[in-house]
This record gives C-alpha cells, structure tokens and sequence, in this order.
C-alpha cells in the first residue's frame, strides 16, 4: 500500500511526467501525502493492463473512472482524424457497429473518427477512452455529454492526475496508450502527417496489426491510410472484412 501510495504522490508532483518519476523512484525522493480521491492504478497492481507493460515507457500510474474490469476484455483499437470525410465517418459506424460485438472498443475522445467510435460502441457494447489530459478535465468541451457517458457506461483512462490541461504535447505520448491498448489498430481516416500515423507508428513499434480504410484520390485527408496500405497495412475492402476482425 505504501508504494502505492508513493508512485501516486510522484505522479502527482511531477504531473505524469513518467521519466521525472522514474526519476524520483531511483533516488528515494521523500514524498508529501497525496490526497487524490481519483481511482487508479499502478504498475504494482495486478489488475494493471498487461498489455502497456509492453511498452518502452509504461505509466507508472493510471487514473481511471468507469468500469475497470473492461480492461480484461479482448480490445481493438479504432482512430482517424479529427476532421473526418462523410465517407470515414459512415465507415467507422459501420466498423465499430459490427466489431464492438466482440470488442472493447479503445479510442481518444477527440473529434471527429474518435468520437464517432466512443458513440457507436456506447449503442451496441462498451468503450475506453484514453485522455491527453486530467482525468477530471473534459476535452474537448464539446464531447462532455460523451465523457459523461463513457464514465457511466465504458471506462476513462489517463497517466495524467486530476487538474493537468490538455497541453499539446500530451496527446502524441497518449497515443501510445491507444495503440497498445488494441489487439490491432484501425484507421479508417488519417492525413500523411497526423497524430494518427503518430498512434500507427507505436502500434507498429508494438507488432500489432494496422488495419487500413482505403480512400480515394483526392481525399487528401486520407491520404495516410492509402500510403500504409502501400506499406503492408491490412485493407478493407468490403463490409465483409469487419467481421473478420
């Protein structure tokens, strides 16, 4: 209990910063009680999802509101752009509608593909989302009746303890979440320079499988996913194939 105790108070002093709180591990840094009354998990735990311990960089400590037992489900991993096509959007309900039959489905909260994963998951099963900020700072505003939803229904994680704001910086990093949360990562809309090839690039690092929505031509938007197709990424080529995940 007291290590418990002691990754939380680091966590919260140096505000999720994992290499400051490694750190202060290494050093013995005296600590200051904590008084989080956030749920949470730490890496000491036996209920800590196995899956980020794969990563070069794991979180120390994981807030979480919802229902944590989701985190022993089979999970697949679904992004895209914030400003997603008609086409992705269709897309992505259509996907999520028929895996969330057999998925946890994990995702960002942000706009756009993220959202229209969350609330597609929300109608037919369950949803994580992982946050680039506190877990009590909802962003963006917009998406607040959807937090409040996944909270009562789905499950919401952060490395980042209660008050940080969501700084640019974060997300790239939660992105990492995202991608070994997910047996496989599905992009169903992406541009060539995103923070969705950013998530791919960690799901790669992690040998998970990526799994591509084609676009056409002149969607430059998705342009991503046709590129990592061309790479080897896993196509989609028909409603079909959803079941098959």
């Amino acid at each position: 209990m007291q290590e418990r105790e002691t990754l939380l108070a680091y966590s919260i002093k140096y505000q999720g910063h994992q290499e400051w709180i490694t750190q202060a591990i290494l050093r013995h840094e005296p600590i200051r009680p904590s008084h989080c009354r956030e749920l949470y998990l730490t890496r000491l735990d036996p209920d800590f999802p196995p899956e980020l311990l794969n990563l070069k960089n794991p979180p120390w400590v994981l807030f979480y509101r919802g229902d944590i037992s989701l985190l022993k489900h089979r999970k697949l991993s679904v992004v895209g752009s914030r400003k997603a096509s008609a086409y992705s959007i269709h897309m992505t309900r259509e996907l999520v509608k028929e895996t969330s039959k057999r998925y946890v489905i994990v995702s960002g909260l942000a706009k756009g593909i993220d959202a229209i994963a969350h609330e597609t998951a929300l109608e037919a099963g369950k949803t994580i989302a992982v946050l680039g900020c506190g877990i009590d700072r909802i962003y963006p505003k917009e998406n607040a009746d959807l937090y409040q939803r996944i909270q009562d229904k789905g499950l919401i994680l952060s490395e980042y303890p209660p008050g940080i704001p969501p700084l640019k910086q974060h997300f790239p990093f939660r992105n990492r979440l995202i991608a070994a949360l997910g047996s496989s990562l599905v992009v169903t809309h992406g541009g060539l320079k995103s923070g969705t090839m950013i998530t791919v690039n960690h799901a790669l690092a992690l040998g998970k499988d990526v799994i591509c929505l084609p676009h056409p031509l002149d969607d430059i938007g998705g342009q991503g996913c046709n590129e990592l197709i061309s790479q080897g990424a896993q196509i989609l080529t028909c409603i079909e194939d959803f079941a098959q995940l």
